[in-house]
């Protein structure tokens, strides 16, 4: 491989390292604007009990801000180790327990809709 090509490779690398540290971000953005829609905009159009809508609201608040930490953690270490001509693998931990989270919410909030419909 030419000196030309790994710098090539290492420049698309760091674009798209750019570009997932980005979508980690947007992931944390919307689960905060789906946790303010959650604990405020929705209660104040049901017709039952506050807390529930809340919960579920606080709750994707911490999943948007794990994603934005997250997000930034994974960007430092895979830039590090790249520009260290290293590899850090994924974190099977990680997608494991934003899965859980993923389900957990999900489950809940259809439970509360299904309950307050």
């Amino acid at each position: 491989m030419s000196e030309h090509e790994v710098v090539d490779a290492t420049r698309r690398t760091r674009l798209a390292l750019e570009r997932t540290y980005l979508a980690w971000w947007r992931t944390g953005l919307t689960c905060l604007a789906v946790s303010f829609a959650a604990g405020r905009l929705v209660p104040d159009l049901s017709r039952g009990a506050n807390w529930p809508y809340e919960v579920i609201g606080v709750a994707f608040a911490i999943v948007g801000v794990a994603s934005t930490v997250y997000g930034y953690l994974r960007n430092r270490s895979v830039g590090r180790a790249l520009s260290a001509g290293a590899e850090v693998p994924s974190s099977d931990q990680a997608a494991l327990v934003f899965a859980c989270f993923g389900v957990v919410l999900g489950v809940c909030t259809a439970v509360l809709l299904v309950a307050t419909g």
